[in-house]
C-alpha cells in the first residue's frame, strides 16, 4: 500500500475578502484582539485592510507565531503602504469600567474609526459584535482562515506585548515582559506578594482577591525610576 501524501496544514487565504467584494463591498477589512485574558494591561484591537491578491509568506495566526516571526511580519505589514492599518488600546482602568467584553468590541470599533479611509465592510474575529458601525461576518477561528484577520492578529498582539515589555520597567517586581500580564504561576506569586499595580484589572478575581489581602497589611510595589512613554 502506498503511502498517502502528507497534509498541509491551511493558512489564511483572501476567499471571504473576495467574496465580500464580489457582494459589491468595496473596502473590507479584517479585525481581531489580543489581551482578552490577562490580569494586566490593556486590551488591544487592530484593523487591516490588504490589497488584493496580497503575498506575505508566513502570515499566520499570530498564537501560532513565534515572538521574532510576528516581529518581523509586523514589520513587513505596517512599513507596506499598500496596507491600510490602525490599532486601538482600551486601559485596564477602562476595562474594569466596562467589563472585558464590552472593552474588546470598544477597542474593535476604535481601531475601525482610526483607519484613514473608512471601510463598509468588516471580517471579525470569533462572534459578531453588537451595535458594530458595518456590516460584518463573524468568523470562528478567523485568524486561521483569513488573511486580514491573521494580520490583524499579529499588529494587536506585537502592538499589546511591546506596551507590557514597556510596563515591565515601571513594574519591575511582576515580570510583564514574560508573561505578558497573564495568570501565570509567576505573576499569581507576585501579586500575592506585591499586591496589584496600577495596570492590573482589578474587576478580575485574582486581582480583586489580591487587592482585598493587601489592604490588610502593607506591602505596596514601587515603580522603578524609569518611565515609559507611550
Amino acid at each position: 500500500m502506498s503511502a498517502s501524501a502528507p497534509r498541509r496544514s491551511k493558512v489564511p487565504d483572501q476567499k471571504h475578502e473576495s467574496e465580500a467584494k464580489k457582494q459589491g463591498w468595496r473596502f473590507v477589512v479584517g479585525i481581531d484582539e489580543a489581551g482578552r485574558g490577562p490580569l494586566a494591561g490593556p486590551v488591544v484591537a487592530g484593523a487591516v485592510h490588504l490589497p488584493a491578491r496580497f503575498r506575505c509568506p508566513g502570515l499566520n495566526d499570530s498564537k501560532k507565531l513565534s515572538p521574532t516571526q510576528r516581529d518581523h511580519l509586523y514589520e513587513q505589514l505596517t512599513t507596506d503602504r499598500r496596507v491600510m492599518w490602525a490599532v486601538a488600546v482600551v486601559e485596564a482602568s477602562e476595562i474594569d469600567e466596562l467589563n472585558i467584553l464590552v472593552a474588546t468590541h470598544t477597542a474593535m470599533r476604535r481601531a475601525v474609526a482610526a483607519l484613514a479611509i473608512p471601510p463598509d465592510f468588516a471580517l471579525i474575529d470569533g462572534l459578531p459584535v453588537p451595535d458594530f458601525p458595518l456590516p460584518q461576518l463573524a468568523l470562528v477561528q478567523g485568524d486561521s482562515i483569513s488573511m486580514s484577520i491573521a494580520a490583524a492578529s499579529i499588529l494587536a498582539k506585537v502592538t499589546r506585548d511591546r506596551l507590557m515589555q514597556a510596563h515591565a520597567l515601571t513594574w519591575p517586581g511582576y515580570a510583564f515582559d514574560r508573561h505578558k500580564g497573564y495568570g501565570t504561576a509567576v505573576h499569581l506569586d507576585a501579586l500575592h506578594r506585591l499586591g496589584p499595580c496600577p495596570i492590573h484589572r482589578r474587576s478580575f478575581a485574582p486581582v480583586r482577591e489580591a487587592g482585598t489581602a493587601e489592604a490588610s497589611g502593607p506591602r505596596g510595589p514601587r515603580p522603578s525610576g524609569k518611565q515609559t512613554t507611550r
